[in-house]
């Protein structure tokens, strides 16, 4: 073989070598996660309204594709352009576009509203709102479009007339609007009833909740911006209930049974709009009772059910109709210890305990056209998947969705057939569509969108609760060079609180990107969900009833116990980070267990649970005069006389939620003590950094952390 083909062979290898082993950046592992990397799927999935055809997305979201469950055979159905070309808009893609009926798309631009038509290729102007409006929200038919002007609530009828539902002077007065900071399930404020005679809304009335300052430093001189910031033991919005006629032009109110700054949550319109339907909670959160009223008077009718707990009582779910003919509903309670499902008729008595499970039901996503069967997202027996499950009116359970994973369901109107896209801990993605026989047929099957760079692994197992008997379920990242004869440090990357989950049966394992990054430099990054987190039932949550921080802190410490039982870590090389409740756990670590960790990064974090806001904080820790000596034992201000090791701060300017005022707080009991730590503020960003923002804060926690940890 002569020199020149020696040379080529050479080039090749390394250029072959080299495409095999390509580096993660930072910047791709905090930007990149879905956007470069994002498995293939079937973008934009939705089922054609009556029908067993399907539509979805390709060519960057400008082309809109569809098929027939029966046979799977694409075709192009409308493109971006053509639609643009018949409404006179400059839609970007496709993102957005729902459907009103079998042959009508509703599309918007820039608060203008239009219907296209699949039929005539053909299309015009609906409705038009201003730019000043916010939650934005149609009814059923698509004709009546509801919407917020600063605090007050207006529609558009049919023949584009701008109705004022409420013209409130007083702006703490709000209508339409999400109440009670979005907890309990809350994701808006405007509810339309099944054929749009009545227009329900949420009020809240915050005259008596305290201002709370944030600073705007984009104005010379800056400019003081108040919200409204209910406080722990304080006093609360006062909610209530509208409901606006249509017909009469009038306004009924349904106000608290109870006391004024009770909750009033879940509701939901029964079929025939004869009523509607609302979860009552104490402002202890431990008294719920669901309650009817009469749509058109605002009367109470009767109280349906009620639940009771000594520690909380939490509703997250309106209460769902199967069958639009009929008014019997289904309730999601807890109350047995997992969240399972309730039949029930509107006299309130119990038809049928549909489901009797040991892991909780997540959402109900659906019934089939008949409302014979309905299907729900459940964990099933392993925490860490997310499947759906259909069940019967007589309690008769099937699981549907046959791999394990985190699954995402649809389900054609008909209920015949089931798209199903998931993935696990060995798929991206994968598309699947499932008949009523449950026979599968694969749509899509993304590539891994990580092969050719060095990338670690991760291991999922479990370890022992610091009860000695509860399963906890940990996530240990190791880097792609990873030699067990090796000491390598690690960060615990932790977050512990309600309503979270960190390790999941999903395609890296529920890890952020850059977790992998990290572990490429030559770290191991464990994470464990200790008890106090989501998806595991009623007792493991409730542990932190009280005492938030406390059983947390012991099962991060059976996790710290577990890394150094592993002859690769380097036990004097541990290092802890988390966000929010993350960062409570890592400040509660820090100065609580001070000689555990030798570096510690805690962002936003919640430093002392009574500048934390009502509806969450006294959820779990019930309010400072009813619970001292659990706020006082939770509270990090108390323990700064014990940190030994390194210790960064780090909090968004604008933080409405984890307000400043608690590093602040925390800070200055330092300086009091005489203790260095560092502080890195983000200015103007809120709760947490987002866009490439966010790629300066990785790099301040990862940088600190492997500076500071050798």
């Amino acid at each position: 073989m002569n020199k020149r083909i020696w040379v080529a062979l050479g080039i090749f290898f390394t250029l072959f070598a080299s495409a095999q082993n390509k580096k993660l950046t930072l910047d791709e592992s905090v930007l990149q996660q879905n956007r470069q990397f994002k498995a293939d799927k079937l973008d934009g999935f939705q089922w054609i309204p009556n029908t067993s055809k399907y539509v979805y997305y390709t060519d960057n979201w400008s082309k809109m594709v569809s098929a027939s469950a029966a046979d799977s055979k694409a075709a192009e159905l409308v493109t971006l352009a053509e639609m643009n070309s018949a409404l006179g808009t400059k839609l970007k893609n496709f993102a957005g576009i729902t459907w009103i009926d079998t042959n009508t798309l509703l599309a918007s631009e820039g608060g203008k509203f239009y219907t296209y038509s699949l039929a005539t290729k053909s299309g015009k102007n609906i409705q038009n709102t201003s730019g000043s409006a916010e939650n934005i929200t149609f009814d059923a038919s698509k004709q009546n479009v509801a919407f917020t002007e600063k605090n007050n609530l207006f529609f558009f009828n049919a023949n584009k007339e701008k109705i004022a539902v409420t013209s409130e002077t007083n702006e703490a007065i709000v209508s339409g609007q999400f109440i009670a900071r979005n907890e309990f399930g809350i994701k808006n404020g405007i509810f339309w009833s099944p054929k749009s005679r009545f227009l329900a809304f949420y009020q809240k009335d915050q005259s008596d909740v305290a201002d709370y300052p944030l600073l705007d430093i984009n104005e010379t001189p800056g400019k003081l911006v108040n919200i409204k910031y209910p406080m722990i033991g304080q006093a609360s919005e006062k909610p209530k209930v509208g409901i606006y006629n249509l017909a009469t032009g009038k306004t009924v109110f349904i106000s608290p049974k109870g006391n004024q700054d009770d909750y009033l949550t879940n509701l939901s319109w029964t079929p025939d709009e004869k009523y509607v339907i609302i979860a009552e909670l104490n402002r202890g959160q431990n008294d719920m009772s669901l309650n009817l009223y009469d749509a058109a008077t605002g009367a109470f009718v009767r109280t349906l059910l009620n639940e009771k707990n000594s520690k909380w009582v939490e509703p997250e779910h309106d209460a769902f109709f199967p069958n639009a003919k009929s008014d019997n509903f289904i309730w999601i309670s807890e109350k047995d210890g997992f969240n399972n499902l309730y039949y029930y008729s509107i006299e309130g008595k119990l038809i049928k305990q549909l489901t009797a499970n040991t892991f909780p039901v997540r959402e109900i996503i659906g019934s089939n056209a008949a409302g014979t069967e309905i299907y729900y997202k459940a964990t099933g027996p392993n925490a860490t998947n997310m499947l759906v499950y259909k069940v019967d009116l007589k309690g008769k359970q099937a699981l549907i969705t046959q791999d394990q994973g985190v699954h995402t369901v649809t389900i054609s109107t008909d209920g015949n057939y089931f798209f199903d896209e998931y993935s696990n801990h060995a798929t991206p993605s994968k598309s699947v569509l499932y008949d009523k026989s449950l026979k599968a047929k694969i749509l899509l099957e993304s590539p891994n969108k990580y092969t050719g760079y060095e990338m670690g692994t991760a291991d999922i197992k479990t370890i022992k609760a610091a009860d000695g008997t509860t399963d906890l379920y940990t996530r240990l990242i190791k880097p792609s060079t990873f030699d067990p004869a090796k000491k390598y440090p690690v960060l615990v990357y932790v977050y512990g609180g309600p309503h979270a989950q960190l390790i999941t049966n999903s395609f890296l394992d529920g890890a952020n990107l850059w977790m992998y990054w990290m572990a490429e430099q030559g770290y191991l990054v464990f994470t464990v969900d200790n008890r106090g987190s989501d998806n595991r039932g009623f007792a493991f949550e409730s542990t932190v009833h009280g005492r938030l921080g406390v059983n947390e802190m012991e099962d991060q410490l059976k996790g710290v116990e577990y890394l150094k039982s592993l002859p690769y870590v380097d036990a004097n090389r541990l290092a802890v980070h988390g966000w929010s409740f993350g960062g409570f756990m890592t400040t509660s670590l820090m100065l609580r267990k001070p000689d555990v960790f030798k570096v510690g990064v805690a962002g936003g974090p919640v430093t002392d649970w009574k500048f934390y806001e009502i509806m969450y904080g006294e959820r779990y820790m019930d309010t400072p005069a009813e619970n001292p000596k659990g706020f006082d034992e939770s509270s990090t201000l108390n323990y700064v006389k014990n940190l030994k090791g390194k210790f960064l701060l780090i909090h968004g300017t604008s933080d409405d939620v984890v307000v400043m005022q608690q590093n602040f707080a925390l800070i200055k009991k330092f300086v009091e003590a005489e203790k260095q730590v560092d502080f890195f503020p983000y200015p103007m960003h809120k709760h947490n950094v987002q866009g490439k923002d966010r790629v300066h804060l990785m790099r301040k926690v990862l940088d600190y952390v492997i500076e500071n940890n050798k």
